[in-house]
């Protein structure tokens, strides 16, 4: 691919440089401590160059939703220790009031963490004020939060604009996978789409069906489209004020030489728990009183031989109700299949997205996928082919 964003490889000599790093560092936590560190981690990479390449590294990152305001509870004095323990070297907290002079103090190599970003009401509105306050800490920027990249604020936009700008290796990792996957894949592609609502993913469907070769349409959104095709879906989530937009999908489609895959077999139950009773029937065989929860055995072996016959492929959304036994059926067998074709070289695969990931990851096949993104909303607006404002601004 031609890359037309600089990376840490263009950087030349960085000792004794303020380098100004935006990461997601808004991690869960629950009694003060990290119950999911993913992001952390991901962080580790850059951060860890740039400290050994002699930088003095100061991170910035939002946590929370604190609106502007100073909220202790959203400080990042809290995610300060776990990053330290991640990263296996010292991090130390800098506080804004002391923030110029604790950085020019900073040694070669130190990596300090600066305050909340969304402590400063300018920070999400993107004020020029707020920009020439980060400004002034740094004298190089990098951004390496692919997640927050959908956002136009201060530390993920503006900044790129005022400080010589790169992106970090999560950064280009996630837009050389992105890239190989929709901007110049390899055909035939498939996308995997998924959730409980097609309200939420209109965007999304109408981009991949000028963009793929087969849309596969998982989870409660394929019953909206199955409404749409006349079959009578019982009491199953069903968006039947959509059946319409559904239809304009399914021709856009057929316009667009995409093929649209929908279950003709259903795994369907009475109630919506646990270990319930369930059958497997025909869609044209779904009683009034029941629900669709997951696409059946056959159909799931169908979409199998699909990928099978691609070679890119870009997964969001389970295909089922999969957080409830035993509906989780089809998506760990279909995530099965995509992770060994991708073992043995025959398919480019991308994830992404908050579901996706548990579902990844309760399949045990996370690690086998070409690359697996942890943005949510970032990831769905590149789906979407929307420009995102912060990926936009280091190519500038």
């Amino acid at each position: 691919m031609a890359r037309n964003f600089k990376t840490l490889d263009d950087m030349g000599d960085i000792a004794g440089k303020r380098v100004l790093v935006r990461e997601d560092l808004n991690v869960p936590m629950a009694d003060g401590a990290v119950t999911d560190d993913t992001r952390l981690r991901a962080a580790v990479d850059t951060v860890a160059e740039l400290s050994d390449r002699g930088a003095k590294v100061v991170i910035l990152a939002h946590f929370g939703r604190p609106k502007g305001q100073r909220n202790p509870e959203m400080s990042l004095a809290l995610v300060t220790k776990p990053f330290e323990l991640v990263i296996g070297r010292p991090v130390r907290f800098i506080d804004d009031s002391q923030a110029v002079d604790a950085i020019a103090q900073m040694a070669n190599g130190e990596i300090g963490i600066l305050e909340n970003t969304r402590f400063d009401p300018g920070e999400e509105k993107n004020a020029p004020e707020t920009i020439e306050r980060f400004a002034s800490l740094g004298d190089l920027y990098v951004n390496d939060a692919f997640s927050a990249a959908h956002r136009a604020h201060a530390s993920t936009e503006g900044l790129a604009h005022r400080l010589p700008a790169f992106a970090g290796r999560q950064m280009e990792a996630e837009l050389d996978a992105l890239d190989k996957a929709l901007g110049n894949p390899e055909h035939p592609v498939a996308a995997v789409v998924g959730g409980a609502k097609v309200s939420s993913k209109l965007d999304v469907l109408r981009h991949l069906v000028e963009k793929v070769d087969h849309l596969i349409i998982g989870g409660g959104m394929a019953n909206t489209f199955l409404a749409a095709r006349g079959v009578d879906v019982g009491k199953s989530l069903c968006e039947h004020d959509l059946t319409g937009t559904a239809e304009e999908i399914l021709d856009a489609a057929d316009r667009a030489n995409c093929t649209v895959h929908l279950p003709y077999d259903v795994v369907v139950a009475k109630e919506f728990k646990p270990n319930t009773d369930t059958r497997t029937v025909n869609v044209h065989e779904v009683a009034a009183d029941e629900m669709i929860l997951d696409v059946g055995p056959a159909a799931t072996e169908a979409l199998a031989d699909v990928l099978k016959t691609c070679r890119t492929l870009v997964w969001n959304g389970p295909m089922g109700a999969f957080e409830t036994p035993p509906f989780d059926v089809a998506t760990v067998s279909l995530a099965r299949t995509a992770a060994a074709l991708t073992k043995e070289g025959s398919l480019v695969s991308v994830a992404g997205g908050g579901d996706t990931v548990a579902a990844l990851n309760q399949a045990g096949v996370a690690d086998d996928f070409s690359f697996v993104s942890t943005a949510g909303g970032a990831f769905l607006e590149w789906m979407e082919g929307k420009e995102l404002p912060g990926v936009a601004a280091l190519t500038r």
